[in-house]
């Protein structure tokens, strides 16, 4: 008896030991980096980018610059750099970029960046040395004296990839905390409190995955949750600049683990709602560089059992690779049978889809029957039990200030050019338009963008459905309730209520209405306590109120210069409307038409344009929005004139085919002959750089680069294929069409999800609208997708709502998408 037990213990022991040997050679550091030919740090299972990326200049701190780490194939650091506070808001000053130097005999690479407001040069050089890779921040004098105990090296660590983790920062442990906990207050000031300083961190030493450490050989690291400050901010760990000191001021040894030849997983892209038996289906597998397996790809039939029946199996060829991943495509278009299915590669199978001829027969409907009804600024949004927000905003709006450069890309030019003062209340609009993204502005560009789609939904497919009862009385709108009309109209009417606004208030356009404090502008949750509801009246104090009026400035300002591009976009919405509304509401109807016709009369008449461009607030190119605006009245009215400037604009544009596809096409029932054998020739010469374009990539769409995702352009390129497919269709095929959709759902870089909110078997639901704080989604809302990060690592983050740039719905994209769904459902219907 004691015999076996010894013989136990020992037998338990060399398993241990060889479980501990094993796992040591299963597992290596961050020693084997290389610097390889796109210019940043590569092995298995890590990658080191500095500075490869800068950030977005449009919306200052996009987490995407500096030193960043993409570990395991998940990006899990950015940002380091050298910030003046210790946990950055989006807002907060960042260094301009000035150079970046490859060394390749040194291992090296340093970028030089400064701070002009204080006359602040430095660099960061990170070198690969024996143990990975050594980070050093270098002045070439002192820090200036303003920056003492302000300017420190940051680098960024994303929170959820260490949520349920520990560190250790030497002798003190902790766990990743899950939620914020308050930060301290200094002089009045509230700013983050250190989880734990030190010599030495150590990020998830219980995960290979995620482990990393940072030693400093100068001033200690602190570890700090931006989450104190922002919901949207990250683990910070930091070293301050040390006052009077130059050269190497900060000097970290940053190692990383990694899984010893790690390689990733495949990912097949494919349709998370499906393929209608008539289309092309194709899905596409996603491979790390490395892989060199080839199992069998196979489509199995999903039976009412449970069993599963292979339906195709085959090995794939090599499509090739694009950015920095393998391709294979798995063609199964000749499956036909209606079912559900499911795709095996390898040891990764897919969720459950289907092929059925009614697949995107109800795919809009979240989009029109939740998301746009939940962007419905002014009125209250009811879901049930759920209240999605109040009546908010009904103090709209103040006089924006003169010279003012505003957040967001607003701006005011040096005159109002209204009859109304700086700060003075412009009444009348509060009414009507959609909350502009996962923020709360009316930015009028939107607006008009979002109205003339639905109106090309309503006369191309004349939806019917009624989901949505809307009440202007009562300002009330109670979503899954009939009211018995068109839930189409309904939203066209609300966008044009908004935009008629402004020309009753002011006589033309405005760039648009947003927050007057950036406190406000980064409010999440319920819009209507964002303001009081009053109209600020500065002969109050601040907590004074007549019922009417209050000395609380929380209203929003209305930035007004004008701009005859922007007046156009109008302009064109409103026409359109007119055609929509008539019938439904004839007055409203008949006041856009003419307030249409007298913009363009007005703007006409004026011996120059007015051009005060500002940003993406004030209208697009001139003549962009002078043919929406003629192809709209000419479309209304068949007035000769319009149909003269549609023809000149035709001349002028004719090189950017491609940004007016569906303008030039629309405008061909009420033009010239001539018109229509020109804009042929034009959709030829498109057509002929289609298969270039499809090529460049394995999922057969335009995928863009730059700060925003390319969902956008994906969609607008399949409804562009759309008009010239239904005008010419021995040019451009229908399967052009259905590729933007598949991208949509799927078929996409980085992940699979459908980036339409609960539309597919697994789609975004994390996702960064207005109730992001929540990692949470609002049905139907479509994000901006797959985020190309130079040099060639595309990225949608499931697990991380806060990455605007990939996640942030925009409320006319669910406005495009209502169109090309119906599109490809009346292709697919003319087929049958």
């Amino acid at each position: 008896m004691h015999y076996c037990r010894s013989l136990r213990r020992v037998v338990t022991f060399f398993l241990h030991v060889s479980f501990l040997l094993g796992s040591v050679s299963a597992f290596s550091s961050s020693a084997n980096l290389a610097l390889n030919d796109k210019e940043y740090f590569e092995q298995p299972g890590l990658n080191v980018l500095v500075f490869s990326n800068w950030y977005d200049g449009l919306f200052s701190d996009a987490k995407i610059s500096g030193v960043e780490l993409i570990h395991h194939g998940l990006r899990t650091a950015t940002n380091g750099d050298v910030r003046l506070n210790a946990t950055p808001e989006q807002w907060d000053a960042i260094p301009q970029f000035k150079e970046r130097k490859i060394n390749r005999d040194d291992q090296s690479i340093e970028a030089f960046l400064h701070y002009p407001d204080h006359d602040f040069n430095f660099s960061i050089k990170v070198k690969k040395n024996t143990e990975g890779v050594r980070i050093t921040v270098n002045l070439p004098k002192p820090l200036p004296a303003a920056l003492e105990g302000k300017a420190g090296f940051n680098l960024e660590f994303l929170p959820s990839a260490y949520f349920h983790k520990s560190f250790m920062m030497e002798e003190r442990t902790g766990i990743f905390p899950r939620y914020p906990n308050g930060p301290k207050e200094i002089n009045g000031v509230a700013e983050p409190r250190a989880l734990a300083s030190g010599k030495r961190l150590v990020l998830a030493p219980d995960d290979i995955e995620r482990r990393v450490s940072i030693e400093t050989f100068g001033a200690p690291l602190e570890l700090y949750d931006g989450r104190t400050k922002a919901q949207n901010g990250w683990f910070v760990v930091r070293s301050k600049i040390p006052a009077n000191k130059a050269g190497a001021v900060v000097e970290w040894q940053l190692n990383a683990s990694t899984i010893k030849n790690w390689v990733r997983s495949p990912m097949i892209a494919h349709s998370q709602v499906g393929y209608h038996p008539e289309q092309k289906k194709v899905a596409v597998i996603e491979l790390d560089a490395r892989d060199k397996k080839n199992p069998k790809a196979e489509l199995l039939r999903v039976m009412p059992d449970g069993s599963q029946k292979s339906v195709v199996s085959e090995r794939l060829d090599s499509w090739g690779t694009y950015l920095r991943y393998q391709y294979r495509q798995f063609d199964f278009s000749r499956v036909t049978t209606p079912g559900l299915y499911m795709i095996r590669y390898g040891d990764q199978q897919s969720g459950p889809f289907r092929i059925d001829a009614q697949v995107y027969r109800e795919a809009w409907h979240p989009t029109l029957d939740i998301f746009l009804p939940v962007q419905m600024d002014h009125v209250m949004v009811n879901e049930a039990y759920r209240v999605w927000h109040g009546a908010s905003h009904l103090d709209d709006a103040l006089q924006a200030p003169v010279n003012h450069e505003h957040f967001d890309l607003y701006a005011q030019g040096p005159t109002t050019d209204t009859p109304y003062k700086p700060g003075e209340h412009i009444p009348g609009l509060n009414i009507g338009g959609w909350y502009d993204a996962g923020d709360y502005d009316i930015r009028t560009q939107t607006q008009y963008d979002v109205v003339n789609t639905l109106v090309t939904v309503w006369e191309n497919f004349a939806l019917k459905r009624d989901n949505t009862r809307v009440d202007y009385e009562s300002k009330y709108v109670d979503l899954h309730v009939a009211d018995g009309k068109p839930d189409i109209l309904q939203q066209i009417e609300h966008g044009t209520l908004a935009l008629i606004a402004q020309h009753r208030a002011l006589g033309r356009a405005i760039p648009g209405i947003v927050e007057a404090h950036i406190e406000q502008y980064t409010h999440l949750g319920d819009g209507l306590t964002k303001t009081d509801n009053l109209i600020y009246d500065a002969s109050l104090k601040e907590h004074e109120s007549t019922g009417f009026k209050s000395g609380k400035f929380d209203d929003r300002w209305a930035f007004t210069s004008k701009s005859t591009p922007l007046n156009y976009g109008s302009a064109a919405a409103l026409a359109a409307a007119s055609r929509a509304l008539k019938g439904y509401n004839d007055e409203l109807a008949n006041e856009c038409l003419a307030t249409a016709k007298k913009v363009w009369a007005d703007e006409q008449a004026k011996p120059k344009p007015d051009l005060f461009i500002h940003g993406n607030t004030t209208g697009g190119k001139l003549e962009s929005e002078q043919l929406k605006a003629a192809t709209e009245l000419l479309i209304t009215t068949g007035d000769t004139r319009y149909a003269q400037a549609v023809e000149q604009l035709l001349a002028k544009l004719e090189q950017e085919f491609a940004f007016h596809v569906s303008w030039f096409v629309r405008a061909m029932p009420h033009m010239s002959p001539a018109y229509s054998e020109k804009v042929k020739t034009l959709a030829a010469s498109y057509a002929a750089e289609m298969p270039k374009l499809e090529r460049e990539n394995p999922f057969g769409v335009p995928i863009t680069t730059g700060g925003w995702a390319g969902s956008g352009w994906v969609i607008r390129h399949a409804i562009n294929n759309y008009y010239l497919h239904k005008a010419f269709p021995e040019l451009v095929d229908r399967e052009s069409v259905l590729r933007g959709l598949n991208f949509l759902y799927g078929t996409h870089p980085a992940h699979n999800l459908s980036l339409v909110s609960a539309v597919g078997t697994h789609s975004k639901e994390v996702a960064y609208g207005m109730n992001r704080a929540d990692f949470s989604f609002i049905a139907g809302g479509i994000v901006p997708g797959i985020l190309v990060l130079k040099p060639d690592f595309p990225e949608n983050h499931e697990d991380w709502p806060f990455f605007w740039g990939q996640n942030e719905y925009v409320v006319n994209l669910g406005a495009s998408y209502i169109f090309l769904v119906n599109a490809a459902e009346d292709l697919l219907l003319k087929k049958q």
